[in-house]
C-alpha cells in the first residue's frame, strides 16, 4: 500500500504558477496586440489553452490573490481590500491587536497549497505575497522568498528570504526569476513533484523610465499606442497612476507599463527555458495568469477596481490573461471561450491531481479539468461569474451584465453582445426591469450561499484604499478601510 501511494504522489505533475500583478488581459501579442513584445507568452499559448473569459474574484490584488489560493470568495476568507497594513514592515511593533502588528490575513483558511503539501509536494514562492506576515513561511510553502509589502520599486526592493529582511538592488523582476530558477534547479530532479509558484511584481505601477532597463523603456519610444483606447477622462475617476489627463504623462505611463509586460515575458521564457533544461517540461502544468486586470486608458481609467470611486467592474479591471500549458499532455493552441474565475482555480487543480478536499462543498468554483484532458465540458454553456469589492457586486454570462452597489447604487446593467465595450448603461431603461430583477436575484442567491455573514463585504464601507485590520470577529472591533478626504488619508470603522 504504501509502495502505490509513493508511485502515485511521483507521478503526479509538476505546477509552476506565474502571477503578474495587474495585467490587463489586453496586454498580450497573442490576443490581438501588435505593439506590445511578448513572445514567450505567446509560444506558451502556442503550446496550450489560452482562456478569452477568465476573471478574478475582485478587481484589486490582495482579495483577489487570497481568492486565487483558497478558492472562496472574499466574503469568505475575509480579505476585502489591498493590505496596507499587516504586512512586514511593522516586523518590530508591539503585540497583535495594536495598529501596527503584522496580521496572518489567511490563518485557519486552507489554500490549496497546502492540500499539495500534505499529499507529498514540495513547494516554493518566490515573488509578491501580500496577504499579511510576509515574514513567516505560510499555506505549505517549504521555500519562501517574498516581498516585505506588496508592489514598488523595481530597483531597491525590500524582499524577506529565510526571515530576513534585505533590500535587492537589481532589477526585482530579474531577482524574482533567478530565486525561481534556484529553487527548479534544486527540485528539477528531485523524486517527489514540486509546486513553483513565481509571483511577479510587474507590472505594477511604477512606471517611470528609471524604473526599468533602459533598452526595455527604448522599444517603446516611438510606439503609437494605438492598442489602448485615448478617451477622455471617466467622471469617477481617482488619480492613483499619476494620469492627469495630458498625452504625456499618458505615454509615460504606457511606455512604463509596455517595458513591465516585456521584461517580464522575458524572464518567463527564462522560466520555460529552465524547464525545458531539466527537461521536464513534459512534466509540469504550467499556468500563467494575472491577479486582476487593467485599464490603461480604457474608459478613462489608468487603475482597476480602485481606479475609480465607486468602484468599477469593466471587464478591463474584472479579466485577466490566463494560459494553461504541458505539451504532450494538454490540447495545444486552443482558445477557449467559455467563462472562467479564479475561484475554479482550486478545485480545477485538486481534481486534476486527484486530490481530495474536504471543504469542496464550501467553495463557489466548479471544476474545469475535464478540458484539461481534452474533454468536453457539458453544462459549461450558461455559466455565470461573479465578483465583488466591498460593498460592489457583479454578475456576468456571455450575454449581460449586472452591477449591484449596496446599500444605494449606482447600479448598472449592460448588454455585451451590442455594446462589448460597455459604454451605454441600461440601468434605467424600464424595458429592462425582468432583466434586472432575474439577474439580481440570482446575484443575491448566490451570495447568500456562500456569504460567511462575519465576513460579509456588503456590509462593510471598503474605499478602495486599503484594509488595516480582520473583519468581523476576527478583528475584535479593530477592522478598518482607508478612504481620502481632501488628499489626506482618514481611517474610519
Amino acid at each position: 500500500m504504501k509502495s502505490m501511494q509513493t508511485d502515485l504522489i511521483n507521478n503526479r505533475p509538476n505546477i509552476v504558477l506565474i502571477l503578474t500583478d495587474d495585467q490587463g488581459p489586453w496586454a498580450m501579442g497573442c490576443v490581438g496586440n501588435s505593439e506590445i513584445h511578448t513572445p514567450n507568452l505567446d509560444r506558451l499559448a502556442a503550446s496550450g489553452i489560452r482562456f478569452d473569459n477568465f476573471f478574478c474574484c475582485s478587481p484589486v490584488c490582495s482579495p483577489a490573490r487570497a481568492s486565487l489560493l483558497t478558492g472562496r470568495l472574499p466574503s469568505q476568507h475575509g480579505v476585502h481590500d489591498w493590505l496596507a497594513a499587516g504586512n512586514a514592515e511593522e516586523l518590530q511593533s508591539g503585540a497583535y491587536g495594536s495598529d501596527n502588528c503584522t496580521i496572518e490575513y489567511l490563518e485557519g483558511i486552507t489554500g490549496y497549497s497546502e492540500l499539495l503539501a500534505d499529499s507529498g509536494y514540495i513547494c516554493g514562492l518566490s515573488g509578491k505575497w501580500h496577504l499579511g506576515d510576509s515574514a513567516h513561511t505560510q499555506k505549505g510553502f517549504n521555500h519562501w522568498y517574498v516581498h516585505q509589502t506588496g508592489a514598488g520599486h523595481y530597483y531597491g526592493a525590500p524582499m524577506i528570504q529565510d526571515g530576513e529582511t534585505r533590500t535587492e538592488e537589481d532589477y526585482i523582476t530579474d531577482v524574482i526569476t533567478d530565486d525561481a530558477l534556484s529553487f527548479l534547479n534544486e527540485r528539477g530532479k528531485g523524486d517527489k513533484p514540486f509546486l513553483c509558484e513565481v509571483h511577479y511584481t510587474a507590472p505594477h505601477s511604477p512606471w517611470e523610465a528609471s524604473e526599468h532597463p533602459e533598452s526595455a523603456v527604448e522599444r517603446y519610444a516611438d510606439c503609437p499606442f494605438t492598442s489602448t483606447p485615448d478617451v477622455p477622462m471617466h467622471p469617477w475617476y481617482r488619480c492613483t497612476f499619476n494620469w492627469d489627463g495630458s498625452e504625456a504623462s499618458r505615454r509615460q505611463n504606457l511606455i512604463g507599463y509596455y517595458a513591465a509586460v516585456s521584461e517580464m515575458d522575458r524572464n518567463v521564457g527564462r522560466i520555460l527555458d529552465k524547464l525545458d533544461e531539466l527537461e521536464i517540461r513534459k512534466n509540469t502544468l504550467v499556468f500563467f495568469v494575472s491577479d486582476n486586470g487593467m485599464n490603461m486608458g480604457h474608459h478613462g481609467i489608468f487603475g482597476k477596481g480602485n481606479g475609480t470611486f465607486p468602484q468599477n467592474m469593466y471587464d478591463e479591471s474584472v479579466k485577466v490573461p490566463a494560459i494553461l500549458s504541458m505539451p504532450g499532455t494538454l490540447p495545444e493552441d486552443h482558445v477557449e471561450s467559455g467563462l472562467y474565475s479564479h475561484y475554479d482555480w482550486m478545485p480545477t487543480l485538486l481534481d486534476y491531481l486527484d486530490i481530495e478536499n474536504p471543504e469542496a462543498n464550501e467553495l463557489p468554483g466548479r471544476s474545469f479539468a475535464p478540458l484539461l484532458r481534452g474533454e468536453s465540458m457539458p453544462g459549461r454553456k450558461n455559466v455565470i461569474v461573479y465578483d465583488e469589492y466591498g460593498p460592489v457586486r457583479m454578475i456576468r454570462d456571455q450575454h449581460w451584465k449586472y452591477i449591484h452597489r449596496y446599500p444605494f447604487g449606482p447600479h448598472e446593467l449592460y448588454n455585451l453582445d451590442d455594446d462589448p465595450g460597455e459604454n451605454r448603461n441600461l440601468v434605467e431603461d424600464t424595458s429592462m426591469s425582468e432583466c434586472i430583477k432575474s439577474m439580481r436575484a440570482d446575484l443575491q442567491t448566490f451570495f447568500m450561499r456562500y456569504v460567511n455573514p462575519d465576513l460579509d463585504g456588503a456590509a462593510l464601507a471598503v474605499y478602495g484604499c486599503g484594509q488595516t485590520g480582520l473583519v468581523g470577529l476576527r478583528g475584535k472591533g479593530k477592522t478598518v478601510f482607508n478612504t481620502h478626504e481632501r488628499g489626506q488619508a482618514t481611517r474610519k470603522s
